[in-house]
Protein backbone atom coordinates (compact mmCIF):
# COMPACT_ATOMS: atom_id res chain seq x y z
CA UNK A 1 0.00 0.00 0.00
CA UNK A 2 1.22 3.58 -0.99
CA UNK A 3 0.12 6.68 0.22
CA UNK A 4 0.76 10.02 2.35
CA UNK A 5 -0.77 9.57 5.70
CA UNK A 6 -2.78 12.49 7.85
CA UNK A 7 -2.07 9.44 10.71
CA UNK A 8 -0.19 6.94 9.85
CA UNK A 9 -1.13 4.68 7.31
CA UNK A 10 -2.09 0.75 7.31
CA UNK A 11 0.95 -1.56 7.85
CA UNK A 12 3.37 1.64 8.08
CA UNK A 13 6.51 1.01 10.53
CA UNK A 14 5.79 2.90 14.38
CA UNK A 15 9.59 3.93 13.74
CA UNK A 16 8.25 6.88 12.03
CA UNK A 17 7.29 9.99 13.54
CA UNK A 18 3.33 9.89 14.53
CA UNK A 19 1.33 12.90 12.79
CA UNK A 20 4.15 14.02 10.66
CA UNK A 21 2.61 12.99 7.30
CA UNK A 22 4.91 12.67 4.11
CA UNK A 23 5.31 8.44 4.44
CA UNK A 24 4.76 6.63 1.56
CA UNK A 25 5.33 3.38 0.99
CA UNK A 26 6.19 0.86 -2.22
CA UNK A 27 9.76 2.70 -2.41
CA UNK A 28 13.01 1.42 -3.61
CA UNK A 29 16.03 3.31 -1.85
CA UNK A 30 19.49 2.87 -3.10
CA UNK A 31 22.69 3.77 -0.92
CA UNK A 32 25.09 6.08 -3.20
CA UNK A 33 28.67 6.26 -0.63
CA UNK A 34 30.76 8.61 -1.95
CA UNK A 35 30.86 11.59 -4.87
CA UNK A 36 32.30 9.31 -6.99
CA UNK A 37 29.40 6.98 -7.37
CA UNK A 38 26.74 9.38 -7.12
CA UNK A 39 27.92 11.59 -9.89
CA UNK A 40 27.65 8.92 -12.21
CA UNK A 41 24.16 8.39 -11.66
CA UNK A 42 23.46 11.46 -11.65
CA UNK A 43 24.84 11.91 -15.11
CA UNK A 44 23.27 8.91 -16.38
CA UNK A 45 19.78 9.93 -15.13
CA UNK A 46 20.16 13.68 -16.32
CA UNK A 47 21.46 12.87 -19.89
CA UNK A 48 18.32 10.60 -20.03
CA UNK A 49 15.68 13.15 -19.69
CA UNK A 50 14.33 14.11 -22.44
CA UNK A 51 12.16 17.69 -23.78
CA UNK A 52 9.06 17.98 -21.42
CA UNK A 53 10.69 16.43 -18.61
CA UNK A 54 11.44 18.46 -15.32
CA UNK A 55 14.43 18.27 -13.43
CA UNK A 56 14.72 20.51 -9.91
CA UNK A 57 17.28 20.73 -7.69
CA UNK A 58 18.07 22.62 -4.90
CA UNK A 59 21.86 23.19 -3.61
CA UNK A 60 23.98 25.08 -0.86
CA UNK A 61 26.63 25.18 -2.87
CA UNK A 62 27.14 24.73 -6.70
CA UNK A 63 30.54 25.20 -8.91
CA UNK A 64 29.18 25.06 -12.39
CA UNK A 65 33.23 24.06 -13.21
CA UNK A 66 32.61 21.01 -10.79
CA UNK A 67 33.68 17.38 -13.10
CA UNK A 68 30.92 14.73 -12.74
CA UNK A 69 33.36 12.53 -14.00
CA UNK A 70 37.27 12.61 -15.66
CA UNK A 71 36.93 14.15 -18.51
CA UNK A 72 33.42 16.31 -17.90
CA UNK A 73 30.86 16.99 -18.36
CA UNK A 74 30.27 19.73 -15.67
CA UNK A 75 28.17 20.56 -13.67
CA UNK A 76 26.41 23.90 -15.42
CA UNK A 77 27.61 21.95 -18.76
CA UNK A 78 25.00 18.68 -17.76
CA UNK A 79 22.23 20.75 -16.61
CA UNK A 80 23.01 23.17 -19.23
CA UNK A 81 22.80 20.95 -21.96
CA UNK A 82 19.20 19.28 -20.38
CA UNK A 83 17.47 23.01 -20.55
CA UNK A 84 18.56 23.58 -23.90
CA UNK A 85 17.10 20.25 -25.50
CA UNK A 86 13.73 21.45 -23.55
CA UNK A 87 13.83 19.60 -20.27
CA UNK A 88 12.51 21.87 -17.74
CA UNK A 89 15.19 22.88 -15.08
CA UNK A 90 14.27 24.89 -12.21
CA UNK A 91 16.98 25.74 -9.61
CA UNK A 92 17.14 26.88 -5.61
CA UNK A 93 20.54 27.73 -4.72
CA UNK A 94 21.27 29.48 -1.11
CA UNK A 95 21.94 33.22 -1.98
CA UNK A 96 24.89 32.60 0.64
CA UNK A 97 25.57 36.50 2.81
CA UNK A 98 29.19 36.50 1.91
CA UNK A 99 32.16 34.98 0.58
CA UNK A 100 33.71 33.29 -2.44
CA UNK A 101 30.90 30.55 -2.66
CA UNK A 102 28.60 33.21 -2.98
CA UNK A 103 30.16 34.10 -6.35
CA UNK A 104 30.45 30.79 -7.17
CA UNK A 105 26.65 29.64 -7.06
CA UNK A 106 26.02 33.76 -8.49
CA UNK A 107 28.08 32.38 -11.73
CA UNK A 108 25.87 28.96 -11.18
CA UNK A 109 22.55 30.42 -10.95
CA UNK A 110 23.69 32.94 -14.18
CA UNK A 111 25.03 29.88 -16.53
CA UNK A 112 21.63 27.72 -15.85
CA UNK A 113 19.40 30.82 -16.81
CA UNK A 114 21.15 31.70 -20.22
CA UNK A 115 20.49 28.20 -20.91
CA UNK A 116 17.03 28.27 -20.84
CA UNK A 117 16.70 26.90 -17.32
CA UNK A 118 15.22 28.99 -14.58
CA UNK A 119 17.20 29.37 -11.04
CA UNK A 120 16.69 31.02 -8.14
CA UNK A 121 19.43 32.83 -5.27
CA UNK A 122 17.48 32.29 -2.37
CA UNK A 123 18.02 34.18 0.30
CA UNK A 124 14.40 33.23 2.54
CA UNK A 125 15.60 31.97 5.47
CA UNK A 126 16.10 33.12 9.72
CA UNK A 127 18.49 35.89 9.83
CA UNK A 128 22.19 34.23 10.11
CA UNK A 129 20.76 31.23 8.40
CA UNK A 130 21.03 29.33 5.00
CA UNK A 131 19.52 26.85 2.79
CA UNK A 132 21.09 23.78 3.50
CA UNK A 133 19.13 21.15 1.33
CA UNK A 134 20.17 19.18 -1.09
CA UNK A 135 18.23 17.21 -3.88
CA UNK A 136 17.45 16.92 -6.99
CA UNK A 137 14.16 15.52 -8.57
CA UNK A 138 13.85 14.30 -12.42
CA UNK A 139 10.23 13.52 -13.65
CA UNK A 140 9.29 12.20 -16.57
CA UNK A 141 6.43 13.23 -19.01
CA UNK A 142 5.59 9.94 -20.61
CA UNK A 143 7.71 7.44 -18.37
CA UNK A 144 6.67 7.86 -14.83
CA UNK A 145 8.21 4.28 -13.75
CA UNK A 146 11.78 6.39 -14.31
CA UNK A 147 11.08 8.96 -11.92
CA UNK A 148 14.03 9.49 -9.44
CA UNK A 149 14.90 11.83 -6.82
CA UNK A 150 18.25 11.68 -5.33
CA UNK A 151 18.51 13.01 -1.45
CA UNK A 152 21.19 12.93 1.13
CA UNK A 153 24.56 15.48 2.13
CA UNK A 154 26.99 15.70 -1.38
CA UNK A 155 26.53 19.05 -3.34
CA UNK A 156 27.23 19.85 -6.81
CA UNK A 157 30.55 21.43 -5.85
CA UNK A 158 34.13 21.02 -5.79
CA UNK A 159 35.70 18.31 -3.20
CA UNK A 160 32.78 15.53 -3.60
CA UNK A 161 33.92 13.95 -6.23
CA UNK A 162 36.16 10.91 -4.13
CA UNK A 163 35.55 7.30 -3.85
CA UNK A 164 36.65 4.46 -0.91
CA UNK A 165 39.92 4.82 -1.65
CA UNK A 166 39.86 8.43 -0.72
CA UNK A 167 42.49 10.19 -2.71
CA UNK A 168 40.81 12.92 -3.20
CA UNK A 169 38.95 14.68 -5.39
CA UNK A 170 41.47 17.15 -7.82
CA UNK A 171 39.09 19.98 -7.88
CA UNK A 172 39.02 21.48 -4.42
CA UNK A 173 37.34 23.74 -1.87
CA UNK A 174 38.99 25.72 0.57
CA UNK A 175 39.86 23.41 3.98
CA UNK A 176 42.02 23.22 7.07
CA UNK A 177 45.78 22.66 5.61
CA UNK A 178 45.97 19.14 7.37
CA UNK A 179 43.72 17.74 5.17
CA UNK A 180 46.46 18.33 2.25
CA UNK A 181 46.81 19.50 -1.31
CA UNK A 182 43.42 17.03 -2.31
CA UNK A 183 41.05 16.35 0.71
CA UNK A 184 39.75 12.68 1.25
CA UNK A 185 35.88 13.65 1.41
CA UNK A 186 33.48 10.93 2.78
CA UNK A 187 29.95 11.38 1.86
CA UNK A 188 26.40 10.14 1.18
CA UNK A 189 22.97 10.44 -0.93
CA UNK A 190 20.07 8.03 -1.30
CA UNK A 191 18.77 7.48 -4.83
CA UNK A 192 14.77 6.80 -4.44
CA UNK A 193 12.28 5.74 -6.67
CA UNK A 194 8.12 5.43 -6.18
CA UNK A 195 6.05 7.45 -4.04
CA UNK A 196 8.51 8.81 -2.14
CA UNK A 197 9.54 11.25 -5.26
CA UNK A 198 6.84 12.96 -5.24
CA UNK A 199 7.25 13.90 -1.45
CA UNK A 200 10.90 14.75 -1.79
CA UNK A 201 9.36 17.21 -5.05
CA UNK A 202 6.65 18.42 -2.95
CA UNK A 203 9.01 20.40 -0.64
CA UNK A 204 10.78 21.78 -3.60
CA UNK A 205 6.94 22.99 -4.61
CA UNK A 206 6.42 24.79 -1.58
CA UNK A 207 9.68 26.47 -1.52
CA UNK A 208 9.53 27.78 -5.02
CA UNK A 209 5.58 28.88 -4.75
CA UNK A 210 6.79 30.68 -1.59
CA UNK A 211 5.45 34.39 -2.31
CA UNK A 212 8.13 36.26 -0.10
CA UNK A 213 10.69 38.01 -2.41
CA UNK A 214 13.85 36.50 -2.95
CA UNK A 215 15.95 39.71 -1.87
CA UNK A 216 13.59 41.20 0.52
CA UNK A 217 16.18 42.22 2.94
CA UNK A 218 18.53 44.01 0.40
CA UNK A 219 18.17 46.26 -1.97
CA UNK A 220 21.85 46.71 -3.20
CA UNK A 221 21.16 42.38 -4.08
CA UNK A 222 18.00 43.31 -5.88
CA UNK A 223 19.20 45.62 -8.03
CA UNK A 224 22.69 43.59 -9.01
CA UNK A 225 20.40 41.06 -9.63
CA UNK A 226 17.69 42.71 -12.31
CA UNK A 227 20.94 44.24 -13.72
CA UNK A 228 22.36 40.54 -14.61
CA UNK A 229 18.46 39.69 -16.06
CA UNK A 230 18.37 37.38 -12.69
CA UNK A 231 15.10 36.39 -12.08
CA UNK A 232 13.12 37.53 -8.59
CA UNK A 233 10.12 35.20 -8.91
CA UNK A 234 8.76 32.27 -11.32
CA UNK A 235 5.91 31.13 -12.57
CA UNK A 236 3.89 28.56 -9.85
CA UNK A 237 4.98 24.83 -9.72
CA UNK A 238 1.45 22.58 -9.44
CA UNK A 239 1.48 19.75 -6.72
CA UNK A 240 3.07 16.34 -7.98
CA UNK A 241 1.30 13.56 -8.38
CA UNK A 242 2.79 10.24 -7.15
CA UNK A 243 5.10 7.78 -9.62
CA UNK A 244 4.17 4.05 -9.46
CA UNK A 245 5.66 1.84 -6.71
CA UNK A 246 8.51 0.50 -7.30
CA UNK A 247 9.44 -1.77 -4.10
CA UNK A 248 9.27 -2.33 -0.34
CA UNK A 249 10.79 0.24 1.32
CA UNK A 250 8.93 2.77 3.52
CA UNK A 251 10.10 6.86 3.40
CA UNK A 252 9.42 9.44 5.68
CA UNK A 253 10.55 12.32 4.12
CA UNK A 254 11.24 15.17 7.55
CA UNK A 255 12.33 18.86 7.20
CA UNK A 256 14.00 21.90 9.22
CA UNK A 257 12.66 25.27 8.73
CA UNK A 258 13.35 28.23 11.21
CA UNK A 259 11.15 29.99 12.72
CA UNK A 260 11.37 33.75 11.00
CA UNK A 261 9.68 36.69 9.32
CA UNK A 262 7.90 36.52 6.99
CA UNK A 263 6.98 32.79 7.94
CA UNK A 264 6.84 30.03 5.56
CA UNK A 265 3.35 30.11 4.32
CA UNK A 266 4.18 26.17 4.62
CA UNK A 267 5.70 26.11 8.21
CA UNK A 268 4.41 29.00 9.80
CA UNK A 269 5.81 28.53 13.19
CA UNK A 270 8.98 26.86 11.79
CA UNK A 271 9.25 22.53 11.12
CA UNK A 272 11.20 20.73 13.33
CA UNK A 273 10.45 16.78 12.37
CA UNK A 274 14.02 16.13 11.55
CA UNK A 275 14.84 16.99 15.30
CA UNK A 276 11.52 14.75 16.55
CA UNK A 277 12.13 12.39 14.21
CA UNK A 278 15.45 11.17 16.02
CA UNK A 279 14.11 11.99 19.41
CA UNK A 280 11.40 9.39 18.23
CA UNK A 281 13.81 6.71 17.21
CA UNK A 282 15.98 7.23 19.65
CA UNK A 283 12.67 6.50 22.00
CA UNK A 284 12.91 2.83 20.83
CA UNK A 285 16.50 2.09 20.69
CA UNK A 286 17.82 -1.06 22.36
CA UNK A 287 20.95 -1.91 20.77
CA UNK A 288 22.79 1.00 18.45
CA UNK A 289 22.89 3.89 17.57
CA UNK A 290 25.80 4.52 14.62
CA UNK A 291 26.01 7.99 13.65
CA UNK A 292 28.32 9.43 10.27
CA UNK A 293 28.25 13.43 10.98
CA UNK A 294 30.11 15.91 9.89
CA UNK A 295 30.00 18.24 13.50
CA UNK A 296 28.22 16.26 16.52
CA UNK A 297 27.74 19.24 18.70
CA UNK A 298 24.99 21.21 20.93
CA UNK A 299 23.55 20.00 24.38
CA UNK A 300 20.13 19.82 23.33
CA UNK A 301 21.50 17.28 20.36
CA UNK A 302 23.60 15.45 22.97
CA UNK A 303 20.50 15.34 25.52
CA UNK A 304 18.46 12.81 23.00
CA UNK A 305 21.24 10.44 22.84
CA UNK A 306 22.21 10.71 26.45
CA UNK A 307 18.46 10.05 27.64
CA UNK A 308 18.16 7.00 25.18
CA UNK A 309 21.80 5.88 26.53
CA UNK A 310 20.52 6.03 30.30
CA UNK A 311 16.72 4.53 29.14
CA UNK A 312 18.17 1.97 27.33
CA UNK A 313 21.04 -0.36 29.61
CA UNK A 314 22.23 -2.17 26.50
CA UNK A 315 22.38 0.63 23.82
CA UNK A 316 25.58 1.46 22.36
CA UNK A 317 26.27 5.05 20.43
CA UNK A 318 29.10 4.68 17.77
CA UNK A 319 30.10 8.43 15.98
CA UNK A 320 32.09 9.07 12.94
CA UNK A 321 33.51 12.63 12.75
CA UNK A 322 36.14 14.52 11.06
CA UNK A 323 39.40 14.60 12.87
CA UNK A 324 39.60 18.01 12.13
CA UNK A 325 36.45 20.93 11.81
CA UNK A 326 37.19 22.37 8.05
CA UNK A 327 37.76 25.55 9.42
CA UNK A 328 40.18 25.30 12.34
CA UNK A 329 41.60 28.83 12.89
CA UNK A 330 42.27 31.10 15.44
CA UNK A 331 38.69 32.46 15.87
CA UNK A 332 36.43 29.57 14.21
CA UNK A 333 38.58 26.52 16.00
CA UNK A 334 37.82 26.83 19.36
CA UNK A 335 33.62 27.76 19.05
CA UNK A 336 33.67 24.32 16.61
CA UNK A 337 35.52 22.24 18.96
CA UNK A 338 34.16 23.65 22.22
CA UNK A 339 30.73 22.54 21.12
CA UNK A 340 32.19 18.79 20.25
CA UNK A 341 33.97 18.69 23.72
CA UNK A 342 31.04 19.40 25.60
CA UNK A 343 28.63 16.83 23.62
CA UNK A 344 31.24 13.98 24.21
CA UNK A 345 31.73 14.84 27.83
CA UNK A 346 27.57 14.61 28.05
CA UNK A 347 27.38 11.93 25.75
CA UNK A 348 30.70 9.73 28.02
CA UNK A 349 28.78 10.82 31.71
CA UNK A 350 25.61 9.08 30.34
CA UNK A 351 26.89 6.02 28.09
CA UNK A 352 30.38 5.67 29.88
CA UNK A 353 32.04 2.72 27.48
CA UNK A 354 28.72 2.07 25.56
CA UNK A 355 29.55 5.20 24.01
CA UNK A 356 32.85 6.04 21.15
CA UNK A 357 33.47 8.96 18.78
CA UNK A 358 35.92 7.91 16.00
CA UNK A 359 37.63 9.68 12.95
CA UNK A 360 39.21 8.36 10.00
CA UNK A 361 42.44 8.25 7.77
CA UNK A 362 42.89 7.60 4.39
CA UNK A 363 45.28 4.87 3.30
CA UNK A 364 48.10 7.55 2.25
CA UNK A 365 47.50 8.25 6.14
CA UNK A 366 45.80 11.66 5.69
CA UNK A 367 42.26 12.26 7.45
CA UNK A 368 39.43 11.67 6.12
CA UNK A 369 36.51 14.66 6.01
CA UNK A 370 33.69 13.13 7.15
CA UNK A 371 30.34 14.93 5.21
CA UNK A 372 28.10 12.35 5.42
CA UNK A 373 24.84 12.78 7.82
CA UNK A 374 23.58 8.75 8.41
CA UNK A 375 21.94 7.40 11.38
CA UNK A 376 21.03 4.13 11.94
CA UNK A 377 19.55 2.64 15.00
CA UNK A 378 18.93 -0.89 15.50
CA UNK A 379 19.45 -2.27 12.05
CA UNK A 380 15.82 -0.73 11.71
CA UNK A 381 15.42 2.47 10.66
CA UNK A 382 17.97 4.70 8.99
CA UNK A 383 18.22 8.24 7.55
CA UNK A 384 20.64 10.19 4.96
CA UNK A 385 20.11 13.74 4.08
CA UNK A 386 21.27 17.25 4.80
CA UNK A 387 21.17 17.79 8.64
CA UNK A 388 23.65 17.70 10.72
CA UNK A 389 23.69 16.59 14.51
CA UNK A 390 23.63 19.92 15.57
CA UNK A 391 21.25 22.83 16.70
CA UNK A 392 21.57 24.83 13.74
CA UNK A 393 20.69 21.60 11.67
CA UNK A 394 17.59 20.79 14.17
CA UNK A 395 16.04 24.04 14.67
CA UNK A 396 17.21 26.83 12.21
CA UNK A 397 18.63 26.40 9.13
CA UNK A 398 16.19 24.71 5.98
CA UNK A 399 16.87 20.52 6.03
CA UNK A 400 15.63 17.91 4.28
CA UNK A 401 16.05 14.06 5.29
CA UNK A 402 14.60 10.67 4.40
CA UNK A 403 13.98 8.04 6.89
CA UNK A 404 13.54 5.03 5.62
CA UNK A 405 12.37 1.72 7.13
CA UNK A 406 12.88 -1.75 4.86
CA UNK A 407 10.15 -4.17 5.73
CA UNK A 408 12.68 -6.88 4.48
CA UNK A 409 15.13 -5.65 7.17
CA UNK A 410 17.77 -5.64 4.69
CA UNK A 411 18.35 -1.82 3.96
CA UNK A 412 19.64 -0.51 7.29
CA UNK A 413 21.37 -3.45 8.21
CA UNK A 414 23.44 -3.77 4.45
CA UNK A 415 24.68 0.05 4.68
CA UNK A 416 25.95 -0.22 8.01
CA UNK A 417 27.61 -3.06 7.08
CA UNK A 418 29.09 -1.48 4.34
CA UNK A 419 30.36 1.58 5.93
CA UNK A 420 31.88 -0.58 8.80
CA UNK A 421 33.36 -2.76 6.01
CA UNK A 422 35.38 0.17 4.42
CA UNK A 423 36.30 2.07 7.69
CA UNK A 424 37.31 -0.93 9.97
CA UNK A 425 39.38 -2.96 6.99
CA UNK A 426 36.79 -5.97 6.79
CA UNK A 427 35.34 -7.89 4.16
CA UNK A 428 32.14 -7.05 3.30
CA UNK A 429 31.06 -10.77 4.81
CA UNK A 430 32.75 -11.04 7.70
CA UNK A 431 30.62 -12.35 10.61
CA UNK A 432 31.83 -9.85 13.31
CA UNK A 433 29.85 -6.77 11.32
CA UNK A 434 26.43 -8.64 12.20
CA UNK A 435 27.04 -9.31 16.13
CA UNK A 436 25.92 -5.28 17.02
CA UNK A 437 25.94 -6.38 20.81
CA UNK A 438 29.96 -6.31 20.49
CA UNK A 439 29.84 -3.20 18.16
CA UNK A 440 31.87 -0.99 20.30
CA UNK A 441 34.79 -3.83 21.56
CA UNK A 442 34.67 -4.53 17.20
CA UNK A 443 35.60 -1.27 16.90
CA UNK A 444 37.94 -0.75 19.43
CA UNK A 445 39.64 -3.90 19.17
CA UNK A 446 40.02 -3.33 15.18
CA UNK A 447 41.90 0.43 15.95
CA UNK A 448 45.56 0.04 14.33
CA UNK A 449 45.07 -3.00 13.11
CA UNK A 450 46.07 -3.96 8.74
CA UNK A 451 43.34 -1.90 6.68
CA UNK A 452 41.45 -0.49 9.54
CA UNK A 453 40.93 3.37 9.05
CA UNK A 454 39.19 4.59 12.34
CA UNK A 455 40.90 6.13 15.27
CA UNK A 456 39.69 7.38 18.76
CA UNK A 457 37.98 11.11 18.15
CA UNK A 458 40.38 13.62 20.22
CA UNK A 459 39.59 16.93 19.67
CA UNK A 460 42.35 19.63 20.84
CA UNK A 461 40.79 21.30 24.34
CA UNK A 462 40.12 24.59 24.68
CA UNK A 463 41.90 26.35 26.95
CA UNK A 464 39.74 28.75 29.79
CA UNK A 465 40.72 32.04 28.22
CA UNK A 466 39.09 30.62 25.05
CA UNK A 467 35.88 29.58 26.66
CA UNK A 468 35.22 33.08 27.80
CA UNK A 469 34.34 34.26 24.32
CA UNK A 470 34.26 30.86 22.23
CA UNK A 471 30.99 29.63 24.06
CA UNK A 472 28.98 32.52 23.56
CA UNK A 473 29.95 32.34 19.57
CA UNK A 474 29.48 28.85 19.22
CA UNK A 475 26.09 29.53 20.89
CA UNK A 476 24.71 32.57 18.86
CA UNK A 477 26.91 31.92 15.61
CA UNK A 478 28.33 29.07 14.86
CA UNK A 479 25.30 26.71 16.04
CA UNK A 480 21.68 29.64 16.71
CA UNK A 481 18.68 28.14 18.08
CA UNK A 482 15.95 28.89 15.88
CA UNK A 483 13.17 27.84 18.53
CA UNK A 484 10.47 30.10 19.63
CA UNK A 485 11.75 31.19 23.37
CA UNK A 486 8.70 29.04 24.87
CA UNK A 487 10.02 25.79 22.83
CA UNK A 488 14.04 26.63 24.30
CA UNK A 489 13.18 27.15 27.79
CA UNK A 490 11.08 23.96 27.59
CA UNK A 491 13.96 22.20 26.03
CA UNK A 492 11.51 20.80 23.47
CA UNK A 493 11.31 20.49 19.59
Amino acid sequence: MSGVDGGLADGVSDWFLPRAGRVTSGNSVVPLVHGARYFPRLLEVVEGAAAGDRILLTDWRGDGDQLLAEGGPTVSELLGSAARRGVEVRALIWRYHTSFSAQENSHLDLQLNEAGGCALLDERVRRGGSHHQKLVVVRHRDRPAEDVAFVGGIDLCHSRRDDDRHRGDRQTQPMDQRYGDRPPWHDAMLELRGPAVAEVEASFVERWNDPTPLDHRNPYRRWRQDKAGMPRQAGPLAAPSPPPEAGRHQVQVLRTYGRKRPAYPFALHGERTIARGYEHAFQRARRLIYIEDQYLWSADVARTLADALRRSPSLQVIAVVPRFPDADGRWSGPPNRLGQLEAMRALSEAGGARFGVYDLVSPDGAPIYVHAKVCIVDDAWMTCGSDNFNRRSWTHDSELTCAVVDPDGRLPSSLRRSLWSEHLGLAPDDPRLDDLEQAQQLWRARIGQPGCRAGPHSPDQVGPVQRWWAHPLQRLVFDPDGRSLRDRRNRSF
